[in-house]
């Protein structure tokens, strides 16, 4: 598992949207930061109510110059499934990260036990929760890596957060 350091370039992705195109973090171009959330995937229902919450909330961080994703090991058509299934409109739903990817940005791995309280089975292998911001020269500036569904970062305080980091242009931190 890779360690990346607050200042220091991310590993750059490119991965299939759900609406039919490609999301390439080099070319994204956000006032202030790229936000990607790394979710376990359609299996899990913590992330259907995680992503939701982050949906409602899609604007107010675009209007704070954040461009929200979310990205996952599934498949298209589970990503797909997802989107629709769990009534995302407005945040981009990438997929097919592959666990050599993920395991460069420092996530867990974890192997799929059957079918979870939601009922849909888990991949044999998907990775854990994971929140970065990333500015737009790629460096990182933040992240937040878990190792199980729960007690993940609230969109609500990230948001308050993000209004005194910017306002106030404060540096990343944990570099040394």
């Amino acid at each position: 598992m890779s360690r990346l350091v607050p200042r220091q370039p991310v590993p750059d992705l490119a991965l299939p949207s759900v609406d039919g195109d490609t999301w390439r973090l080099g070319e994204r171009a956000p006032e202030h930061f790229s936000m990607l959330v790394f979710y376990r995937g359609l299996h899990c229902p913590i992330c259907k109510a995680y992503l939701r919450d982050l949906d409602r909330r899609v604007g107010d961080f675009a209007a704070r110059g954040v461009e929200a994703v979310a990205i996952s090991c599934d498949s298209g058509g589970r990503a797909a499934e997802a989107k629709t299934g769990w009534h995302i409109e407005a945040l981009p739903i990438v997929h097919d990260l592959s666990i050599d990817e993920a395991r460069q940005w420092g996530l867990y791995i974890s192997s799929g036990i059957g079918k979870p309280s939601a009922g849909i089975d888990e991949p044999a292998l998907f990775c854990e929760p994971g929140l970065f911001l990333v500015r737009p020269d790629r460096s990182l500036y933040a992240a937040n890596i878990i190792t199980m569904p729960f007690a993940r970062p609230d969109f609500a305080a990230i948001d308050a957060a993000l209004e005194r980091i910017i306002a106030r242009d404060y540096p990343a931190r944990g570099e040394a």
